[in-house]
């Protein structure tokens, strides 16, 4: 097997070891997801490769200062579960029906755009479809500014390696423009390319592809240190 195979195999095994068994029916989507009881417990344990945060706590974490620093006021309490909860009640009135699935990981929230919604096969250029989508969650992120918002492009296995690395920064920058030219700030976004190494769905297939070209924005609470 070789290099580029293993990495696959080891990302998507990860995720099913750590899926599997701990799925419940979402009222909204009327699709499996992980339970919150369930994501609290993995979040040591290795589920943020499957969901969630990506860049990390410490580029977060400057990217809130910066932010606190330029007058945004920070969260503290328990007005961050709060706050995020209005958040995700909004998000996800907005994004019904839209195909976009809304995941919660603590005070953090996940979209996750497949394929079908965001870029054609080979492209970073939005798909038509795509900014109703995008007009709704830069709706909703101007209503709750106090986040900051990580965009993170993905892509299938198909082509090489390298090449989609490049195709899912340029994706995550398409998506980064278009939501600020919607009026959320550069300074709260941070954007990402995973190319194709973490798979949500088998590659062997088409349905597989089209589940792994996605993108997913996270919304991390600012809150003080």
């Amino acid at each position: 097997m070789n290099n580029k195979a293993t990495k696959l195999v080891v990302a998507l095994a990860t995720a099913t070891v750590f899926v599997s068994g701990c799925q419940t029916l979402d009222p909204y989507t009327r699709e499996e997801g992980t339970s919150q009881t369930t994501k609290g417990a993995l979040i040591g344990a290795g589920i943020g490769a499957v969901v969630g945060l990506i860049s990390g706590d410490d580029a977060v974490e400057r990217r809130q200062r910066a932010l606190i620093g330029a007058g945004i006021g920070a969260l503290a309490g328990g007005a961050v579960g709060a706050y995020q909860d209005r958040q995700e009640a909004a998000l996800r009135a907005e994004l019904e029906g839209t195909g976009v699935s809304v995941a919660r990981m603590g005070d953090n929230i996940t979209l996750n755009m497949p394929g079908n919604v965001t870029f054609a096969t080979d492209s970073a250029d939005l798909s038509p479809a795509f900014f109703d989508v995008l007009n709704s969650v830069g709706k909703v992120l101007g209503e709750y500014d106090k986040t900051v918002v990580e965009v993170a492009g993905h892509t299938d296995s198909t082509g090489s390696e390298d090449y989609n690395q490049s195709l899912s920064e340029r994706r995550a920058a398409s998506v980064a423009r278009y939501l600020n030219a919607q009026g959320v700030i550069s300074q709260r976004i941070i954007t990402l390319g995973m190319g194709e190494l973490r798979p949500v769905a088998d590659n062997g297939t088409p349905d597989g592809r089209q589940a792994n070209r996605r993108v997913e924005i996270t919304m991390v609470p600012i809150t003080a240190s």
